[in-house]
């Protein structure tokens, strides 16, 4: 077992390692064999405002500091993510249940991200704009915001706790972290290990592992942070946008999904059978971008559903640490309870298991299920896990109307032999991103990734962090007098 799992269960306040003071503890367990990893006392609403309050105080020295300076942090964390990748590694298969194979590939995106960091503390700009007034000069600076609050899910806790952290640390703000329960150390105190040996001074990032159920709303309504960075449920999101605009604060959601892989008429079947086996069952369908739906045009139905399930029958479920495995076990317990409903409800509602994988502990083995009605509420709402939903369709307008016949809009992936034919699909999908003949996991540094609708606010990723975790500022200079009328 990593030492990660020892020397790092804890609070990381003010630049200092502390237990909590909560009354109870967070036990972290290997999803796997249920194994425990670590116990961590919680953090309380004491502790949650002393790290808000260490940032506040540590921020403006950062800000201030030279941006070649604050570079050079993210460059040394960078060389400490390469140098510790196998052990990393190991800590994401051990306490998410992630394959080696999704390991390696959170691991590959997180180096991605810290390389945009690198870049992004030298991207602000100012500009100067002409004014109607005679000897005005009118200056706009790019500020940082001050105090950010970051929450991150359990599904890439290393990828995207880093994803906001680290750019709105390289643009001058400070941080105070919150990882989700079932990920404290890859989420959360990992992260503040790298950058504290980075350089990174004593109180820039602060992490707090707790539970809604000790501090209520105190992470989001604290009157210090600025914006608040959350990615997770739809469900909580909306809870987050609301006490943030009670609170005067700006909101950064990236939500769940219910995205469609749609196969037309003319696509190459092999490959849109590859493409959607990977989009919906990397890292056990864990995934907000995953294809909860599979649409294919009733032309190519029967060759494209006889290979699916033939593919989706031969993949490896076990031991995520063994590198054949591909479907490793879900997060928890309730996870797999929930995913075991899922299927007895489609088949209540008069589906027809193509696939039906049996539940072991944490390890849900995939489904494939087709036939459900079309009214049915489960082909509108995200299935976090390996089941899978056939949709057949006649023709492109009925494939447009059923993807978009959902509150979700993150992202999605059609298939088809005629580039132009797909992009102009694309473009009538009410969604943040949609990718034409390939999967629907896709995140890169420099490119806006979001959603609409139910699947977020706002965007992340290249210059939309200056949006996210940078304010702009007006500062006007009167080269002349002005004249006043009283």
């Amino acid at each position: 077992m990593s030492s990660y799992f020892t020397d790092l269960a804890q609070q990381y306040i003010d630049g200092e390692w502390r237990p909590g003071t909560g009354s109870w503890d967070i036990i972290d367990f290997n999803p796997y064999d249920n194994e425990k990893l670590a116990s961590i006392t919680i953090a309380t609403v004491d502790e949650v405002d002393a790290a808000y309050r260490a940032a506040e105080r540590a921020q403006r020295q950062w800000a201030a500091t030279n941006p070649y300076a604050r570079r050079a942090v993210f460059e040394k964390a960078l060389r400490l993510v390469e140098e510790r990748e196998a052990e990393i590694g190991e800590a994401i298969v051990a306490e998410l249940g992630g394959t080696r194979l999704k390991a390696a590939f959170e691991l590959h995106l997180a180096k991605e991200f810290l390389r945009e960091a690198v870049h992004l503390a030298l991207a602000p700009e100012g500009r100067i704009i002409p004014s109607p007034v005679d000897g005005k000069e009118n200056r706009v600076y790019r500020v940082p915001v001050g105090v950010v609050g970051v929450i991150s899910p359990f599904n890439f806790p290393f990828l995207l706790s880093l994803k906001s952290v680290a750019p709105a640390l390289a643009l001058g703000n400070a941080v105070v972290l919150k990882p989700h329960q079932n990920t404290p150390i890859v989420g959360g105190t990992l992260v503040a290990k790298i950058l504290e040996d980075a350089g990174l001074p004593g109180g820039l990032l602060n992490v707090v592992v707790t539970d809604i159920a000790e501090i209520g709303d105190a992470f989001i309504e604290h009157p210090v942070p600025k914006v608040i960075s959350f990615t997770g449920s739809d469900k909580v999101g909306r809870h987050v946008a609301t006490a943030c605009a009670a609170n005067f604060k700006r909101s950064v959601l990236e939500l769940g999904g219910n995205s469609a892989l749609v196969v037309l008429d003319d696509a190459d079947v092999d490959y849109a059978v590859d493409a959607a086996v990977f989009s919906r069952f990397v890292h056990q369908g864990q995934v907000c971008m995953a294809a909860n739906r599979v649409l294919v045009d009733r032309a190519v139905a029967d060759e494209f559903t006889e290979k699916f399930v033939a593919k989706v029958s031969g993949l490896k479920v076990g031991d995520p640490r063994d590198p054949s495995t591909v479907i490793g076990p879900v997060i928890n317990s309730s996870q797999a309870d929930a995913l075991s409903g899922v299927v007895e409800q489609a088949l209540a509602e008069g589906a027809t298991a193509l696939v039906r994988g049996s539940v072991t502990d944490n390890l849900v083995e995939p489904s494939v299920l087709t036939g459900l009605p079309a009214d049915s509420a489960l082909l509108r709402q995200e299935v976090f896990g390996p089941v899978a939903f056939l949709v057949p369709f006649d023709g492109e307008e009925e494939a447009v109307r059923l993807v978009n016949d959902t509150p979700y809009g993150l992202s999605g992936a059609v298939h088809t032999g005629d580039v132009e034919r797909g992009v102009n699909f694309a473009k009538r999908i009410d969604t943040g991103m949609f990718h034409v003949n390939d999967g629907t996991v896709h995140d890169e540094p420099i490119v806006p990734f979001g959603g609409e609708k139910h699947s977020g606010l706002g965007r992340l990723n290249g210059d939309t962090m200056l949006d996210a975790f940078t304010t702009q500022k007006w500062i006007s200079v009167q080269h002349g007098r002005s004249g006043f009328p009283f």
